[in-house]
Formats: C-alpha cells, sequence, structure tokens
C-alpha cells in the first residue's frame, strides 16, 4: 500500500486525550472552497486508521475517530464526513488496522480546504496508544479462506 506522505494525517500520532491528527491536508489553496469539492468521486480513495501501540488506560477509556474538513486549518467548525464506530480498549491493540473506509461521495460530501481527523477519546484519558491515518487509493484487504475441496 502507497501512501503520500502530503495525504498522511498521523504517523504513530500518540493520543491520549481528545485531539486532531498532527498532520492537516490543504486539498489546494487556489480553490474557491465555498461550496466544497468532492474528492471521493472518479478513482477510489481510502481512508485508513490503524493502531500502532497498543492503548492503555486506568479505565475502560473508548476512542472514536471522524474524518472532516474546514475552512480552517485547526479543523474548527469543521463538518464531519465520517465517524469510526466506538473502539474500546480491547480493540486498540498494536499493528491492527481499525478501519479502511471509502472516502463518502456524492451531494453530501463537500469537502471544505482542510482535511484531516479528529481522535475523541471519552471515558479517558489513554496512558498509552498511538495511531496512524492516512489515505491510500490501494488498501491491503486480500485475505486467505479455507478451500471448499479436499485434493
Amino acid at each position: 500500500m502507497w501512501v503520500d506522505k502530503q495525504l498522511e494525517f498521523s504517523d504513530s500520532q500518540a493520543v491520549t486525550a481528545t485531539a486532531i491528527s498532527t498532520n492537516v491536508a490543504d486539498l489546494n489553496p487556489a480553490f474557491n472552497y465555498n461550496s466544497g469539492v468532492d474528492i471521493g468521486t472518479g478513482e477510489d480513495l481510502y481512508l485508513v486508521l490503524q493502531c500502532d501501540t497498543t492503548a492503555t488506560a486506568a479505565g475502560a477509556a473508548t476512542v472514536v475517530v471522524t474524518l472532516e474538513s474546514s475552512a480552517a486549518a485547526g479543523l474548527t467548525s469543521s463538518t464531519v464526513h465520517w465517524t469510526s464506530a466506538t473502539w474500546q480498549l480491547a480493540d486498540m491493540t498494536g499493528g491492527k488496522t481499525l478501519s479502511a473506509v471509502k472516502l463518502p461521495s456524492g451531494v453530501n460530501a463537500a469537502y471544505l480546504r482542510y482535511l484531516g481527523v479528529r481522535y475523541t477519546v471519552s471515558t479517558g484519558p489513554l496512558t498509552a496508544g498511538a495511531f496512524s491515518a492516512f489515505i491510500t487509493k490501494d488498501i491491503s484487504a486480500w485475505r486467505a479462506y479455507n478451500r471448499n475441496y479436499t485434493v
């Protein structure tokens, strides 16, 4: 899977409390984003979220990740385009791909100039945990299945 550094929001970002991604993509400074732009149309693009370091907490912390765009680089007054499941501590083990989803497209996908992810920690804080988030054109989704025949 190829990762474009310009579309890499987090690279093993330590997350202990609610925060936005280390990197926020500037989609195109020359474009007029008053009505937004649909970057999910055309060739498929995927948002991939990975847990790089196992998350730990004193209590039962959970994490929800949202893909957001905004007119401001700090993702203030942002539009949420996708929301993950609520991940429990048991879900967030090191080396695990938590999600790989196709970017939303269509009439409800008016992406604003700045694009990034927000990690929302609830019942926290986390005492450890690192995450990666990026957009890519290809995902590692191949799986081996048992043969349904005898040789």
